[in-house]
């Protein structure tokens, strides 16, 4: 029994999520009001019998007591173990030496930074000097930051001198390596050591979870350079993967949908001041991939609300060749992610513009355009007044990837339209531009091309119709039958030592699946798109039953756990998907996780060492054959397609109950509500159905 199943045997569901939602019985199960998105008629379902929970309404969601304990604290699936083990009295996982010494190293760290923050709070809030009373004017009536707002997000001052931290941290026990470490202090070439933050307003940067982890440093003095200066990178601050202020932004932005990324922590903080708490800053000067993937877990939709002047609009555009180019790469499944831009008039920046009319911010976030509209507008504005008609062509051609990040041929064409409509209405405005010729062929003919490019692959290499490469000799003793493997009733051959046992055919379609994901990651985005695709554009399939793959589709709970675990690696950059995950897995899923990933030809290999082998030649001709015709990612569609019809047929059953359950209480709402989902469940049912019959049908040619 893994570590995951023997938590759930000693939790009960409904015991649990008691706690935190008011469960009232229903029939054979409990209903409550979702506790992950607002509604009047409840539409959250826990089953006890089956030790599951489910959202029937907004989220379309579920899972069984981890994935609940994992969605309602915010928790990781490691963090989730962890806690619940504390509760159920099982024991998650031993670190080695070497993991427990870096935990310890970090949690040092972390309690670092903590203290320090916490000086410089009070440094600021009970000022001892002029200069600590005139950093709090400052942040009072410059910045405009209430009484709650310095408080909220731990705003503190740090005074002038050079040992001011260092030697506090000191005195308190931590190591001159530890205060550098944490960069809370430098070291010069000549060996001296001093406070890397003096005269500054300092404001604590958080992980997600809140914990500090870095500062942003904004200079008092007019002559100090630079006006803003941040932590170094160390072992937990790194600024291209992190976002200011999403710790507390995060449960707002999972409710809206809508995550808005300003340029600077001022922004942020005065943005949460006034109330938009889906704000959050980047930490450089352009967003990242990795900031991108990070807001695409909770958002579905991510406006860029950069600075307008020079700089601003550079980093804009900066940060939306940068989202082009993951979403082109399907970090984030590519239109999963709406990508907006607002422009804010007069060059002001948003912290000024929110301070002087709050009003105005939320108008612009709410008619905040569409990619292809902004850039459109913005990039041809800037052309130089004498631009020439090869100039054009030249930014017509820049401006198509950006256009063409979409998996849906119909935003392509729209946008390639759009382009074409601007470039008209520019020729007729310049007279210079008279002899531009420019067709929405030449657009779409060049979308075609950069599409080519772009997905280009290097060709599958045809198998060889020779005969194999000669073998070592092998080692017929070994290989060679006792002598009496004929006499007598036949027995069943011995399993590979790999397996213990032979699955059954559900779960091995489920092992098979993760074993072509884990070797294939890449495959994960191409399931997704496929859903996308069978769901067209109807956003209640999108967002129900053809939803993206996820662990619900796995019943084995292992198999859930691993898929739940692969998902947290595609999240982080840090490391390789396999190599996180075998950094984060218990030994349990570890050993699950290894019996996976063994290529099957290893596994053939075993198999042969216990019995007597097939010609080897026969073997390579049957290889041979298979791979001509055979298609990972063809095999891996068909097995995610066939989990998620098993998915939606059992969730069937359930809301068939649940509907005589709402008729027999004469809740009609209830019952209507889950008839509709019993009927999409069946149409994606069909869409499923018909795209197995053409897979098949290409298997088999």
């Amino acid at each position: 029994m893994s570590v995951a199943d023997e938590i759930k045997t000693r939790l009960d569901i409904v015991t649990y999520i008691q706690q935190y939602v008011p469960l009232k019985k229903s029939g054979r199960t409990y209903k409550a009001c979702c506790p992950f998105h607002s509604e009047k008629t409840p539409s959250f379902v826990v089953d006890e019998t089956r030790q599951s929970w489910r959202c029937y309404g907004a989220c379309a969601t579920g899972g069984d007591i981890l994935s609940f304990a994992q969605k309602y604290h915010g928790w990781s699936f490691s963090e989730t173990l962890q806690e619940l083990g504390k509760l159920a009295g099982v024991e998650v996982h031993k670190q080695t030496p070497e993991q427990k010494a870096q935990g310890e190293r970090l949690d040092t760290l972390r309690g670092l930074l903590k203290t320090a923050a916490e000086v410089y709070h009070q440094a600021l809030i009970s000022p001892q000097s002029d200069d600590a009373r005139a950093a709090l004017y400052y942040a009072a009536h410059k910045r405009s930051f209430s009484d709650e707002t310095l408080l909220k997000f731990g705003i503190g001052y740090a005074p002038p001198g050079w040992h001011n931290m260092l030697e506090h941290l000191k005195e308190i026990g931590y190591g001159e390596d530890q205060i550098i470490e944490a960069g809370i202090a430098v070291k010069n070439e000549k060996g001296n050591v001093y406070d890397r933050f003096r005269n500054r307003l300092m404001i604590p940067i958080r992980d997600e979870r809140g914990r500090v982890i870095g500062f942003g440093a904004r200079a008092l003095d007019p002559d100090d350079n630079p006006k803003y200066l941040n932590s170094p990178q160390t072992p937990l601050f790194d600024k291209s993967r992190t976002l200011f202020a999403l710790d507390v932004a995060r449960n707002s932005i999972r409710e809206t949908e809508t995550a808005v990324i300003v340029e600077g922590y001022m922004d942020a903080i005065t943005a949460h001041q006034a109330g938009f708490a889906n704000v959050v800053a980047q930490m450089g000067t352009a967003m990242t991939d990795t900031q991108l993937k990070t807001l695409a877990r909770s958002a579905k939709t991510i406006i860029l609300a950069l600075d307008s002047d020079a700089a601003g609009q550079n980093a804009t555009r900066r940060s939306l060749e940068v989202a082009q180019a993951a979403l082109k790469a399907d970090y984030t499944g590519r239109l999963s992610v709406d990508m907006r831009a607002l422009q804010i008039p007069g060059a002001k920046d948003p912290d000024d513009l929110i301070r002087e009319s709050p009003e105005k911010w939320a108008a612009l976030v709410a008619a905040a355009q569409p990619v292809a509209d902004y850039v459109i507008e913005t990039e041809l504005a800037g052309l130089p007044p004498d631009a020439s008609p090869r100039d054009v062509e030249g930014l017509a051609r820049r401006l198509i990837p950006i256009l063409l990040a979409s998996e849906n041929n119909l935003y392509n064409k729209e946008n390639i339209q759009k382009l074409l409509l601007a470039l008209v209405k520019l020729k007729q405005q310049r007279r210079a531009l008279r002899s531009l010729s420019i067709s929405e062929q030449d657009l779409l003919d060049w979308a075609s091309e950069q599409q080519r490019i772009a997905g280009a692959k290097p060709p599958r290499p045809t198998p060889s119709d020779t005969t194999p490469p000669e073998p070592p000799p092998p080692d017929y003793e070994a290989l060679m039958p006792p002598d009496d493997w004929d006499q007598g009733a036949a027995e069943p051959l011995p399993s590979a030592p790999l397996a213990a046992a032979e699955p059954n055919r559900e779960a091995e379609v489920e092992r098979r699946c993760l074993r072509l994901l884990f070797h294939n990651p890449d495959l994960y985005y191409v399931a997704n798109r496929k859903l996308r695709e069978l769901a067209g554009n109807s956003r209640a399939l999108q967002e129900g039953p053809l939803r993206d793959w996820e662990a619900d589709d796995f019943a084995q709970p292992e198999y859930r756990a691993l898929m739940q675990f692969f998902q947290m690696a595609l999240g982080q950059d840090e490391l390789d998907v396999m190599d996180f995950m075998r950094r984060q897995l218990d030994s349990t899923l570890l050993l699950q996780l290894e019996a996976i990933i063994i290529d099957e030809l290893e596994e053939n290999r075993a198999r042969l060492r216990q019995a007597f082998p097939t010609d080897l030649n026969n073997l390579w001709d049957s290889s041979r054959r298979r791979a001509a015709i055979f298609d990972h990612q063809a095999e891996l569609l068909e097995k995610v397609l066939r989990l998620r019809a098993r998915r939606l047929h059992r969730e069937r059953e359930e809301l068939c109950l649940l509907q005589a359950d709402s008729q027999t209480e004469g809740d009609h709402a209830a019952e209507l509500r889950y008839g509709q989902q019993v009927i999409l469940s069946q149409q994606a049912k069909q869409l499923i159905d018909s795209e197995l019959g053409r897979h098949t049908g290409i298997l088999r040619k």
